[in-house]
């Protein structure tokens, strides 16, 4: 697959009320394509956290933007911009941070969670400088982590959510 310049072009969810902010590193072609985060179809995050919160999982981009902001859970991703080789993360290259300044100026975050190795190891070395709050890992939900983590690791892992957005 070929290297890309790809460009953020989802806009982040958020109101006054978010609590929690999940950051994926920057949206695969698959996201990109359907408007909304982790909206590969093998990628378990939308029914991973459903189960996290005991409800059936949103299906419509309306639906999945209503369901984090009911559950005060703000959402975007690390990088504005890079150079990317299809949703490879490990194939980033000049990677451009997204500002958090108004995110988190709006909203109350109190836990800010990373999806991913990449995304952690990002935020760190280009964020956490500028937001001056620490990210926690979660493990990615794509489907090229199943090797690692199925579906009740992940379940259990996320779990850490449902406590700070009430």
């Amino acid at each position: 697959m070929t290297i890309s310049t790809v460009t953020h072009t989802i806009e982040p969810v958020y109101n006054a009320a978010s609590r929690v902010l999940i950051l994926g590193t920057i949206p695969s072609p698959k996201s990109r394509e359907a408007g909304f985060y982790y909206s590969h179809p093998q990628n378990m995050f939308w029914s991973v956290i459903a189960e996290v919160f005991s409800i059936s999982a949103p299906v419509s981009n309306a639906e999945k933007k209503q369901f984090l902001l009911d559950r005060r859970i703000a959402m975007w991703d690390v990088l504005k911009s890079c150079e990317i080789s299809g949703a490879d993360d490990g194939s980033i290259k000049n990677p451009v941070a997204n500002d958090f300044s108004e995110l988190l100026a709006t909203a109350n975050i109190r836990k800010i969670y990373t999806t991913g190795m990449t995304a952690t190891r990002l935020y760190k070395k280009l964020c956490f400088t500028k937001t001056g709050i620490e990210s926690i890992y979660l493990p990615s939900t794509s489907p090229a982590n199943r090797k690692y983590y199925d579906r009740e690791r992940l379940v259990q892992a996320y779990m850490v959510i449902k406590d700070l957005t009430y």
